[in-house]
Formats: C-alpha cells, sequence, structure tokens
C-alpha cells in the first residue's frame, strides 16, 4: 500500500487503540499481538539527512583513544550499608560453542559482532571497545573471578545471568558451571530464562528458528529440575531467603500461573524451598500476581517511547534503515515513574545501541551519559525506593556486558571507569552534607608561559583565592613551573597535546573538576591573537572585567546569590551568533546536534567572543556528557577561524541555556547595561 496512506492508517489505529479502556499488561499483549502479525503495517522509518560531501567527522586511524568524560579506575569506599541491591543483566555470550560455530561460523562469539560495528552518522561512536578485561573468553574461570572483583568495587551486588533452555538442551551454560564448581567467585547471582526462540534475529530474520521452544508441563518440570542446583547454592541471590528466579517473557508460556505453581511445588518437595518468581518486562507489564509470580523486573529501554531523532543526524552510511532515539527521554521518563501497587523492582540502562548486531538497521538510543544514568540509578535507588521495605531494594541494571547492545558497565576505551564510578557515585546519600568548597578553580590554559605572571599578579590582586590549575603542552611545562615558582604561587601542571587551542584541555579538566566535586570555574587563557595588531589589548581587557582588582570575590559570590546563574561573561564581548558566524556554521551547526543542545536561533543565540568567562560547571554539561573526542580537533596549523575549538567557543551560552542556567555580563551584574559599541576585535563573517 502507499507509504501515505499506510501511515494514516497505522496513526488511526494507534490512536484508537489508546482510547480503549484496557489494563497496561493487557494492552502490551495486544500491541504485541497485532505488530507481530501485521509488521508491513508499521511506517517506514525516519530516515536520516545524506550529505552532498563526504563528511570527515568519524576516526579514520583508531577508535580505543580516551574522549573528554573518560574515567581511570581508582579505589574508593562504598557507603555502607548499601542502600540497594544492585543486580546487573550478564550476558554469556563470549566463548565459542558447537551450535554458534554451526551458525554463526567457526569460532564465533559475541565479540565477532562487536568487532564488525562502523558508525552510521556523524557523531555515532562505533565500534565500542573493551578496555581493562579486553577480549575474553569466559571458558578462562579467572575472567569471571576478575568481573565479580571488579563489580564489587564498585557497588554491583550481583549478577543477572541469561539462561538458555531448549526443551531439554542449555545453550552458554559452562561459565555457570564454572560458577557453581568454584566458590572463590564469591559474587552472588540469579538466573534470568530467557524462554524465547532462539532465531536469526540480528540478521533481520526472525521467522529464521535457530532452536526452538517446547513450552508444556513435562518442560516445566524439567526446567526446575535442571536448574535447581544453582538455587541450592548459598551465594545465589535471595529475597526474604528465597532465591529469586525470573523468566523474559512470561507471555509465551501457554499459562503462567500453571508453570509457577508447578515449579513451587517442585521447589518444596526437593528441598529448594520456597522461591521468589519475577518476570521482566521487557514486552509486557502484567500484575505479577494475576499469573502466579511475586514481582516484576522493569527493563528498560523497553517499554520506553523516547524521542525519535533519526532525521536529525547526517548519515555517514547513507543506506542506513535503523532508527536513533533520545536516550535522555528515556531516562527521564522512567525516573520519574510511580511504583504500582504490586511488587516491582525498579530497572536502570547505560546506553544501548544494538547496531554491531545489525549492521545498518540498528537501534541506536542517542546522548546516553554516565553522569545522567548517574542521576537515574540515585533517584531510583534514594527516592523511587525511599519507602520500599529492605527486601524490595534491589535495582537491576540493564547490562554489565551486553557489548553488541551498547549496554555495559565494564571499562571501554573512550570512556574507562566512567559507567562504574557512575554506578558507585549513585549509591552514596545525595543528602550528606558536601564537603564546603571555599575558592572557585581558576583554570588557564598557558601556552604562552610568558603571559602567565600577567594573569598571576591579576589573580594576586583580585583579592579572591583560588585552586589554581594550567594546562599546557609537554613541551613548556617547565618553563610555566618556572613562572609558578617565580610568583610564589601554587599551581597543578597539566600537561595536554598541542591540539583544541584552549578549548579541547579546559573541556577534559572541566569534566574531572565535575567529578571531583568542584562547582565554580574561572576560564582564562594567555591570549596573544598574534594575527591581530591589537591583542594584547583584547586580553588585558578580559583579565580586567574577569579579575577585577579587589572585586573578584564578588563575582564568584554571584553564583552562590543566584542558583540559575550559569555563566559570567565579560562586559561587551557576548556577540550575536549570527553575525560572527565566520567559517563555522557548519561545525557549530554539527555540535548542535551531537550534543543534543537544539539548533541556534540566528536572531536570539549569543555567544562569548575570547573565549574567557566564569562558569558554573553544572551548565556547562550538554558538552561535557557529549563526550568529545580529542580527533575531532584538527591538528594545530595556526588557523584564526573555522576550526572545531572556534566552533565550540560559540557552544558555551547554548549549553548553559539547555542546562537551564542563564548568562549574564559583569555589566549586567553590576546593575549597569553596558556600553552599546561596534565589536573590535572580529570582523563579521
Amino acid at each position: 500500500m502507499g507509504e501515505r496512506f499506510r501511515n494514516a492508517l497505522f496513526d488511526g489505529l494507534r490512536f484508537g487503540f489508546r482510547l480503549l479502556p484496557l489494563s497496561e499488561g493487557t494492552r502490551d499483549r495486544w500491541r504485541q499481538r497485532f505488530l507481530g502479525r501485521f509488521p508491513d503495517l508499521q511506517p517506514a522509518p525516519v530516515r536520516g539527512q545524506v550529505g552532498t560531501h563526504a563528511s570527515t567527522r568519524r576516526a579514520r586511524m583508531r577508535a580505543d583513544q580516551p574522549a573528554i568524560g573518560h574515567v581511570p579506575w581508582r579505589r574508593e569506599a562504598l557507603p555502607s550499608p548499601l542502600p540497594a541491591t544492585l543486580v546487573a543483566f550478564y550476558l554469556p555470550q563470549f566463548h565459542p560453542i558447537p551450535e554458534n560455530d554451526a551458525w554463526w561460523g567457526k569460532g564465533f562469539t559475541e565479540w565477532r559482532n562487536v568487532a564488525r560495528a562502523l558508525p552510521q552518522f556523524e557523531g555515532h561512536a562505533q565500534p565500542r571497545l573493551p578496555a581493562d578485561l579486553g577480549w575474553y573468553d569466559l571458558r578462562n574461570p579467572d575472567t569471571m573471578r576478575e568481573q565479580a572483583r571488579l563489580a564489587r568495587e564498585y557497588g554491583i551486588g550481583a549478577f543477572c545471568f541469561y539462561f538458555y533452555w531448549f526443551g531439554g538442551k542449555t545453550l552458554l551454560e559452562s561459565p555457570l558451571e564454572q560458577w557453581l564448581a568454584d566458590p572463590t567467585i564469591d559474587m552472588p547471582l540469579c538466573l534470568c530464562w530467557a524462554n524465547e526462540n532462539w532465531s536469526r534475529r540480528w540478521d533481520g530474520r526472525e521467522q529464521d528458528i535457530l532452536i526452538g521452544q517446547r513450552h508444556d508441563a513435562g518442560d516445566d518440570l524439567a526446567f526446575i529440575a535442571h536448574v535447581a542446583r544453582y538455587l541450592r547454592d548459598p551465594r545465589y541471590l535471595r529475597v526474604d531467603g528465597k532465591p529469586l528466579l525470573l523468566v523474559y517473557r512470561p507471555g509465551l508460556l501457554p499459562d503462567a500461573k500453571a508453570t509457577a505453581l508447578r515449579w513451587r511445588h517442585w521447589c518444596h518437595e526437593n528441598g529448594v524451598g520456597e522461591i521468589v518468581l519475577a518476570y521482566v518486562q521487557g514486552f509486557e507489564r502484567p500484575d505479577p500476581r494475576g499469573i502466579g509470580f511475586d514481582a516484576a523486573v522493569e527493563f528498560p529501554p523497553n517499554m520506553g517511547a523516547p524521542a525519535d531523532i533519526t532525521g536529525e543526524q547526517q548519515l555517514l552510511n547513507k543506506d542506513f534503515r535503523g532508527s536513533v532515539l533520545d536516550w535522555r527521554m528515556l531516562a527521564d521518563d522512567y525516573r520519574q515513574r510511580p511504583l504500582p501497587d504490586y511488587r516491582l523492582f525498579p530497572g536502570v540502562d547505560c546506553g544501548w545501541d544494538n547496531e554491531p548486531r545489525r549492521p545498518g538497521l540498528g537501534r541506536v538510543y542517542l546522548h546516553a551519559s554516565p553522569r545522567r544514568y548517574r542521576d537515574w540509578l540515585r533517584d531510583t535507588v534514594h527516592q523511587r525506593l525511599a519507602q520500599a521495605p529492605a527486601s524490595d531494594r534491589l535495582v537491576f541494571v540493564n547490562a554489565w556486558n551486553e557489548w553488541a547492545e551498547g549496554a555495559v558497565l565494564e571499562p571501554d576505551a573512550r570512556l574507562g571507569h566512567a559507567w562504574l564510578q557512575a554506578t558507585r557515585d549513585a549509591l552514596r546519600d545525595p543528602d550528606a552534607s558536601p564537603v564546603p568548597v571555599a575558592r572557585p578553580c581558576l583554570v588557564v590554559h598557558a601556552w604562552y608561559p610568558e603571559v602567565l605572571g600577567e594573569i598571576l599578579a591579576a589573580m594576586r590582586d583580585s583579592g579572591q583565592e583560588f585552586r589554581l590549575l594550567a594546562t599546557t603542552s609537554p613541551d613548556k611545562v617547565a618553563a610555566v613551573r618556572a613562572v609558578l615558582q617565580q610568583h610564589g604561587v601554587h599551581g597543578e601542571v597539566v600537561e595536554c597535546e598541542n591540539r583544541g587551542r584552549d578549548i579541547l584541555p579546559f573541556l577534559h579538566l572541566a569534566s574531572h573538576l565535575l567529578d571531583e566535586g568542584e562547582s565554580i570555574v574561572l576560564k582564562l587563557h594567555t591570549k596573544q591573537s598574534l594575527h591581530r595588531r591589537d591583542g594584547e589589548t583584547w586580553r588585558r581587557e578580559l583579565l580586567d572585567l574577569l579579575l577585577p582588582q579587589g572585586r573578584a570575590a564578588d563575582l564568584a559570590a554571584a553564583f552562590a546569590n543566584d542558583p540559575t546563574l550559569g555563566l559570567l561573561a565579560p562586559e561587551g564581548h557576548v556577540q550575536p551568533m549570527h553575525y560572527y558566524w565566520g567559517a563555522n556554521e557548519d561545525n557549530v551547526r554539527y555540535l548542535a546536534t551531537r550534543t543534543g543542545i537544539g539548533q541556534p536561533q540566528t536572531d536570539r543565540d549569543r555567544f562569548i567572543a575570547g573565549s574567557m568567562f566564569w562558569a558554573r560547571l553544572e551548565a556547562l554539561r550538554p558538552l561535557l556528557d557529549a563526550h568529545l573526542d580529542d580527533w575531532e580537533f584538527e591538528p594545530e596549523q595556526g588557523q584564526v577561524d573555522g576550526t572545531f575549538a572556534h566552533a565550540l567557543e560559540r557552544m558555551f551560552v547554548l549549553a548553559a541555556d539547555n542546562a537551564g542556567y542563564r548568562t549574564i555580563t559583569t555589566a549586567e551584574l553590576d546593575g549597569r547595561p553596558g556600553a552599546d559599541r561596534r565589536y573590535p576585535y572580529a570582523d563579521r563573517g
């Protein structure tokens, strides 16, 4: 049928369906049956944009370099007692088995999918590569032992293993058997029976069944008898002292209530005792009591409907037919959901991108970031579960190692331990009194050490105490330290590559400072602007406005007095975006899409010329949480405009606006209108 008619018919049916007075569980069941029977009725996916020239915004050399926001391993204490038990879903698909050899090729493991992934649109971070644990093989028991150690260290309380049982045959069970045989692997675990047919859905052929289920009464009893050896192990995860068993899709059971009754009776008669049965809300959300179960487990990103932003993406692969969704909306939706009147164990998701499994057809949840995941998990633990009894304080995380679906807590090459660190941070009490910050940070990029003394003198005369951090290239570290020593100033010197001017070093450092708990920064640099005759004048004017003699403390105090203040800009240096595009419009628009900030409004948006300002670090999170890569910044060749750094200079105000913070000038802070003049330090472009 014609695409327009098909879309109209689908929208009409969906509208009518939403009006039906159905329970949530019934609505989910009917939806799945309808979409499964009439898949061709769904509208064609939204297409991304195809440019007229080949894009250079993808890694050309390697994909294993740290990005902005990379977090190394570090030892930190966990809160005691932990406010909740975090249970991470665990995929055992990282060792070869004969069946996968036959279906996908000799030696196949999930790593083959991971390694073949390619970026499909600008800003698409593929392939995602493992870091500390490497390309592990689960036939080696040391692997699971190291995973368990790392998980416990960062606050994960248990793994939930996917269990593959097909009418008496199991697949991928050897890692579980190793756990059972090795008491030194002291990580609790529970099982989730993935009770679907195993099909070729990875390559889109879902009707091509490789091994099927056989759901009947005899299979129910054979299954529970087989897994009982795990349920009896003292390390197995228990709720109220009872082993917890999950079923992935109870709707596929002929009679879920009868199955539950058989399992309970068998366990009672065979020494296991009472069990807690839960199902995963991946495709359906019935009241668990109505199907003979005890609880449900949330399973984002399933059962969420964030905005489709495929149409905003610039395609690298013009044949991409997948979808791109806004992960931030998913997180905001789930973290605000009230708990139902039945027993529910909440779930959180640390990203999703199954492009490795379905090349060119993947479903990508864009804008996932460790800090936003931390916020989601923190709200879940400390707010959604605030009134829950201790026995119900379980939170499931999707996932520990779903590498081919982009849901991974394990360390990766770009962000290191960032997801694990976010997990540990989320467990800490958000109401605990923070350590008061006695002084703001002064971050200065000291590319010209001979100018640094001028900034240090201004800092000394400003009347404000700072934590001083100076970034510079390796060949200038000694000179910078000599200037600090000459002026009797203590400062931290941070080495950085000569790339991205003052912008890239600042973003890296700002991300680290935000994680350390710092709040307010003054960003300066030893600006020379050698291509201009008035470069010295420009720098000194900026310094006089941002480090006024004896008054810098007033500027710092403005942030404490006004929690909506995000950026404090030098008077006269906030300029209209459209008037000073220069050669930067294309890069700015790319960054607006990449960060999810939204396209600038040419008649309204402004930027801070000279890239010196006071900032609340929280106001910069839209930029910091985008995890830009160093390779996106061009090698230094003396460019005066049109670089990635010049474009980012135009993004700071946009980022603060997007984060809900205001930008004002030093004149506005003093209640003055500010000077009305032609800007002397830039030419219109």
